[in-house]
């Protein structure tokens, strides 16, 4: 009775033993594994065994994490206090680094990536801020990668989310796109204004050099003013043209009349 009590006793020890040797990883999982507290390589994924009490392993995943950075008060380079949130895109690359190097990756990258935010935005103009933000996206990302290098972590994405003013600067910028408006305004305006005063000046030089040409386009404008409804249109009549038009008129069609004997 007593060797079969003892036998159980050993078959149930021996599948615990058993059970806490087996390590299933998914496709995403990898294990990194100690043994007697000495690094000795990564596992997985899929099936394999660890020898108990000598071996422990420490799972890392390897999917892309989200951390969404919590609003950081800025001050710009010309002096504006905004608040600034932003959204963090990254994954561990070398499980055995973001295990050994640093003690908790997730936390690390996440203070890391505030102060980056504050550094980087600190560094630029309000105007920078509010129209470039791929530019300032890539910016942070480029330093949080360098900085993350060393911990097996790959920063691939940094998105910044919601840039806050207070009223006043509202208000600022408000009163600012207007006013820039109205001198885009004044300045197509007055652009217009050289365009058409050159045209004219070029018409003017046409005519100028060519006299039919301005008779031609005086005609022209009275043919216009005939077409409108008015009752009475008083109008100039150029000598010049009346000389000219009293010289084809005065000219015989037909053959010219002999000299008086």
């Amino acid at each position: 009775m007593l060797s079969a009590v003892t036998a159980l006793v050993f078959a149930i020890l021996a599948v615990g033993i058993l059970y806490s040797s087996v390590r299933i990883l998914r496709e995403y999982e990898r294990g990194v594994v100690f043994t007697l507290g000495r690094y000795t390589g990564t596992k997985g994924p899929g099936f394999f065994l660890l020898v108990p009490f000598v071996q422990q392993m420490v799972r890392v995943d390897l999917r892309v994490v989200v951390d969404e950075v919590p609003p950081q008060d800025v001050i710009s380079r010309d002096n504006v206090s905004v608040k600034v949130n932003a959204v963090l895109y990254f994954r561990v690359v070398d499980a055995e680094k973001a295990i050994i190097q640093v003690n908790n990756y997730l936390a690390a990258t996440s203070q890391l990536a505030q102060t980056t935010l504050r550094w980087v935005l600190g560094k630029h103009d309000l105007d920078a801020m509010l129209a470039e933000r791929d530019k300032l996206n890539a910016d942070i990302q480029d330093v949080l990668d360098k900085q993350t290098e060393a911990w097996g972590i790959k920063v691939s994405n940094v998105e910044i989310k919601r840039i806050d003013l207070n009223e006043s600067m509202i208000r600022a910028i408000a009163r600012q796109a207007e006013a820039e408006r109205t001198r885009r305004a004044k300045i197509i305006n007055a652009e217009g204004e050289q365009q058409a005063a050159q045209k004219l000046v070029d018409a003017a030089r046409i005519l100028q050099s060519v006299p039919q040409a301005m008779q031609l386009r005086y005609l022209a404008t009275l043919f216009d003013i005939a077409g409108e409804r008015s009752s009475t249109i008083v109008f100039p009549f150029p000598i010049d043209l009346m000389e000219a038009l009293g010289r084809s008129w005065g000219r015989p069609c037909g053959r010219q009349s002999s000299p008086e004997t």
